[in-house]
């Protein structure tokens, strides 16, 4: 069996392609251009590199795109003005405060300072909440961008086993929240998880999402299984590095019914998806009917 590639970059592609047309629309029926505002505190290279992308592609799209650039020792109490700032700016329907942050600021504090309606990252104790729920909310963008592909690839998948290896907030428990939404039988494994070969075998679904670097064999795999992997991770090869995921990717590829790759999968949907939120964020901020096939 030779695996089907999922694409992200297509996938990414044609929900940007959507986004696109639903900012035309916004201006042209409403007069109304969606705006997101990234905030970056200090000088991480690849949270610049990152923020750089994401204002391009919100650019890209139509939007609006609001910088803020803060010095590494910028006390808390400035950041949580500026953010305080954006909450009640009218043409700023997305907040991200680029994660992670310098070490004397309080993650959690920070980010449940956004306003729930503006958080396209979906990261506000009330979205995680609503989230858990059931009920209508902003979902962090990785996840919703699996949950876009394993949509596309399957349609529906009420009644799939779904095996997510990681606990995380960012990541793995928004995940199988989602997967559940859509009534999947749900398995979340860790590091406690026993045989957790025999655990992920059963998944018609695996998402990966460990941060170990090729950890999961081909032989763990279920045969015809959709695998995510999510995990980007650099490795030694020789004088040079290279991104591989938490799936040896050779191995898994021979056995699973579709698979994304690393680079390439899913890392170009999490952009993709935070562009999407902050259009929903816009129109039901403005009591706008939300567009189709961009939400969970």
């Amino acid at each position: 069996m030779t695996a089907t590639i999922l694409d992200g970059k297509a996938f990414a592609a044609a929900v940007r392609a959507k986004v696109a047309e639903h900012v035309t629309r916004l201006k042209t029926d409403h007069g109304i251009t969606p705006g997101l505002a990234v905030v970056l505190v200090g000088e991480d290279p690849a949270s610049q590199v990152y923020v750089r992308s994401k204002g391009k592609m919100t650019v890209e799209v139509g939007m609006a795109s609001f910088e803020h650039r803060l010095d590494a020792d910028t006390s808390e109490s400035a950041l949580l003005a500026l953010v305080e700032k954006l909450n009640n700016d009218p043409t700023v329907h997305g907040i991200l405060v680029q994660l992670p942050l310098p070490g004397h600021l309080d993650s959690d504090l920070v980010i449940n300072s956004i306003d729930p309606a503006k958080d396209v990252d979906g990261f506000h104790i009330s979205n995680v909440g609503l989230l858990g729920t059931g009920q209508k909310s902003m979902v962090p963008c990785t996840p919703l961008g699996c949950l876009m592909m394993l949509r596309a690839h399957h349609g529906s998948l009420s009644g799939m086993n779904a095996v997510v290896i990681g606990r995380s907030n960012i990541v793995g428990k928004p995940m199988a929240q989602l997967l559940l939404n859509d009534s999947c039988t749900v398995t979340i494994c860790h590091s406690r998880t026993r045989d957790l070969p025999g655990v992920v075998r059963s998944g018609d679904i695996v998402v990966a999402a460990v941060g170990r670097p090729e950890m999961v064999p081909g032989d763990w795999i279920k045969p015809g299984a959709t695998v995510i992997d999510v995990g980007i991770n650099r490795v030694a090869d020789g004088d040079r590095t290279r991104l591989v995921g938490d799936i040896d990717f050779a191995s898994a590829s021979a056995v699973a019914g579709a698979i994304t790759p690393v680079p390439g999968g899913v890392g170009p949907m999490t952009i993709a998806c935070l562009l999407a939120n902050t259009v929903t964020a816009c129109c039901r901020a403005n009591g706008l009917p939300e567009p189709e096939g961009l939400a969970a």
